[in-house]
């Protein structure tokens, strides 16, 4: 690590309170509320709406050091996270020492040269992290009225299905929707799941489709997996196997929580057995290349370019496939980019991955 990230303890003084200014044409502006036409808010009803946002309230307080905060939490790191926001690293540890300072808590540990959360700090960065999401899609919401065909999608998907799946899809999709924006996210399922849930994401491609009561998941396609073994390996001059063939290797996989992980012990308990774990990754082509070393085999799906050291066989026992599909949170309002992309993948049941 580079840099140092050091917060210097400072004595903060609150501001006094004071009160925000009534505009001076109060009588002058209507303020409407719901969907009544002519229904206005009277004298008491602004003074309340007013009264929440007072000028030394909590809201009007932290609201400008929340992106700050949440930066730091981050990157752990105040001088990469002062770069990343664009200001002084001297700047943005005085605005975190104010803020601990206003809440009364300590939100970070100081650890040399890096920082990390306290509890407190993990608690607040969660509620920190629900604000500005909700900000971000309110924003995306009233861009996306007022300009429905440039609105943002956020869209997660497998690793695997990077190389060539996801960047043929956005291609195809912008055919018709050219000006769509896209925030894309790469990780495994459960982690992107839980990202929806977070707002953090719109929908994924995922495997194996979940199935849960708040989520909506329809399967699009599915994906043949091969056993990648050593070009020297015993069985490399095989083009099928069964799979209790291999219950005698050792096996390099994904880590616990991937999908992939979960399809190949249910495969390899199909066929009788557990495998022998060498190695957990997080990456398939980390993996194929594993393997290409003599590390072991593994189950994959087919790699976007033929890899040297290896050969990939097909498995004949037991059906050895991946099914993918598109998730997302059940409820969950759409903007009209986001419903024109699910569209376009329902369409593409069937044709999703590149033959």
């Amino acid at each position: 690590m580079h840099g140092i990230a050091i917060i210097d303890a400072v004595q903060h003084q609150p501001r006094p309170a004071r009160s925000l200014s009534r505009p001076r044409n109060e009588k002058d502006i209507p303020v409407t509320v719901g969907s009544t036409a002519g229904s206005t808010l009277g004298s008491q009803a602004v003074d309340r709406v007013m009264a929440e946002f007072e000028a030394d309230s909590w809201a009007a307080s932290l609201t400008p050091r929340l992106v700050q905060f949440a930066a730091v939490a981050r990157h752990e790191h105040v001088t990469r996270a002062a770069q990343w926001l664009g200001v002084p690293q001297s700047t943005l540890s005085r605005a975190m020492v104010r803020l601990e300072a206003d809440l009364g808590v300590a939100l970070f540990a100081r650890r040399g040269r890096t920082v990390a959360l306290t509890p407190a700090g993990r608690t607040f960065l969660r509620a920190v992290e629900r604000a500005l999401t909700e900000v971000e899609r309110a924003a995306e919401t009233v861009r996306a009225d007022a300009d429905p065909a440039a609105g943002k999608i956020a869209f997660g998907f497998l690793h695997t299905l990077g190389p060539e799946t996801v960047p043929g899809l956005i291609r195809a999709f912008r055919v018709d929707h050219p000006r769509a924006r896209f925030q894309l996210v790469q990780g495994y399922g459960e982690a992107m799941i839980e990202r929806m849930r977070t707002g953090d994401l719109d929908l994924c491609l995922t495997s194996p489709v979940p199935d849960a009561p708040d989520l909506v998941a329809r399967r699009l396609d599915e994906q043949r997996l091969r056993l990648v073994v050593p070009d020297d390996h015993r069985l490399a001059g095989r083009k099928r196997i069964r799979l209790a063939e291999a219950a005698t290797e050792l096996f390099v996989t994904l880590e616990p929580g991937y999908g992939l992980r979960r399809i190949t012990d249910a495969l390899c308990a199909e066929a009788g057995f557990k495998p022998k774990i060498a190695f957990e990754g997080e990456e398939a082509e980390t993996l194929r290349g594993l393997v290409a070393a003599g590390f072991g085999v593994a189950l994959l799906p087919p790699p976007a370019v033929p890899r040297p050291g290896v050969a990939e066989l097909t498995v004949t026992a037991p059906r050895a496939v991946r099914e993918i599909g598109v998730a997302w949170l059940d409820g969950h309002p759409d903007t009209a980019p986001v419903a024109a992309f699910k569209r376009f993948l329902l369409s593409r049941r069937g044709q999703l991955l590149p033959s």
